[in-house]
This record gives C-alpha cells, sequence and structure tokens, in this order.
C-alpha cells in the first residue's frame, strides 16, 4: 500500500489546499474499502451512511493532520461513527411495514443482471463476516477491506494492536470454519 498511501497522500494535501479533484480522487481512491466497511456493519444503508461520512470528511478535511494512510484511518473512524450512530438511531425507531419495505426496495431503471452477479459474491462475504463476534468482524474488515495496518486498525477501534490482532486472527479463523462449513463436499476424479 506503500505506493497507494504516498499517491493519496498528495491528493490530500492538494484537496486541503482547495483542489476539488483532488478530493474527488482521493474519494475514488477510499470509497470502495469504506463502503466495504460500512456495509459489514449497518448493511443495505451502507451507502447513506457512507455518505453522511464523507459530508463530515469534507467539512473537516483542513483538520485532518497526517499522510495517506493516515487518511484512510480518519475516514474509517468517522464512517465507523456514522454507522454506530445509525445503529442506534434505527433501534430507537419502528421498522416500516412490508409493504413499504417492498416499496423502498423496488429495483432503479440502472439495475441489470451483471451488476447483481458482481456484487452476489461480495454481499455473501459480507454476510459471512456479520456473523463473526463485533469486534472480529471490524477488525477483518479494517485490516482487509480497507487496508489498514494494525495499529490504525487499533486507533480506529479504541483497543490495543494486540487486541485488534488476536481479534482479526480469530475473525479469520471463523470465517474460515464458515466457508469450509458452506462450502458443497468436492466430487473425486473418479465421479464419486
Amino acid at each position: 500500500m506503500g505506493a497507494y498511501d504516498a499517491e493519496l497522500g498528495i491528493l490530500v494535501e492538494r484537496a486541503q489546499g482547495g483542489d476539488e479533484d483532488a478530493f474527488a480522487q482521493a474519494y475514488r481512491l477510499v470509497q470502495p474499502g469504506l463502503l466495504g466497511y460500512v456495509r459489514g456493519l449497518v448493511g443495505e444503508d451502507a451507502e447513506d451512511v457512507a455518505s453522511e461520512a464523507w459530508l463530515e470528511i469534507a467539512r473537516d478535511l483542513g483538520r485532518f493532520r497526517g499522510d495517506g494512510a493516515g487518511f484512510r484511518g480518519w475516514t474509517a473512524a468517522i464512517a465507523r461513527n456514522r454507522a454506530l450512530d445509525h445503529l442506534r438511531r434505527q433501534r430507537r425507531r419502528p421498522r416500516t411495514s412490508l409493504l413499504e419495505q417492498d416499496v423502498l426496495e423496488l429495483p432503479g431503471g440502472h439495475d441489470t443482471a451483471a451488476a447483481a452477479l458482481e456484487t452476489l459474491s461480495t454481499e455473501q462475504a459480507l454476510a459471512l463476516v456479520r456473523r463473526l463476534p463485533r469486534d472480529q468482524a471490524e477488525a477483518v474488515l479494517l485490516r482487509v477491506v480497507v487496508g489498514l495496518d494494525g495499529p490504525a486498525t487499533a486507533r480506529v477501534l479504541g483497543k490495543r494492536p494486540g487486541a485488534v490482532r488476536t481479534a482479526g486472527h480469530r475473525g479469520l479463523r471463523r470465517l474460515a470454519g464458515l466457508l469450509a462449513a458452506a462450502e458443497p463436499p468436492r466430487r473425486r476424479k473418479d465421479g464419486t
């Protein structure tokens, strides 16, 4: 991630100076991992939560101090806070009726079979990650999806690096077990 983080650091510095194109490029570099992380926390509301996070990131960009890796960690911390806020609000407000939910989930005009197939494996992977205990799920998402190192992940989660390393290791081991259990048995070459 060294070259990626160096490029990101330069883009952030330019964006702090008012370069909107640099901010857009930084967004394109960070958004996929950030969205994957948020999707692992809140599920289908991830795009809304990530948008809220980016509004805060844009607003507070001038206060950020650090390099590209630091920026990824800073954005992940903001996204995590927005996701936790979203989950708290969700617990307080009543759920929509089934009819309202069906209407809200109607596909837009841009949905295609190709887009559905493209996201299927990602959705399946995130569904497995959501089955992990929360500390393990967040450690795996921040390390694997966002690409943060151990100390940056620890800062985002407010934990010690050793605790994050242990949670990540346990989470990956548990994911391997879930994947093995979900995998259909393989046939041998002789057809049995």
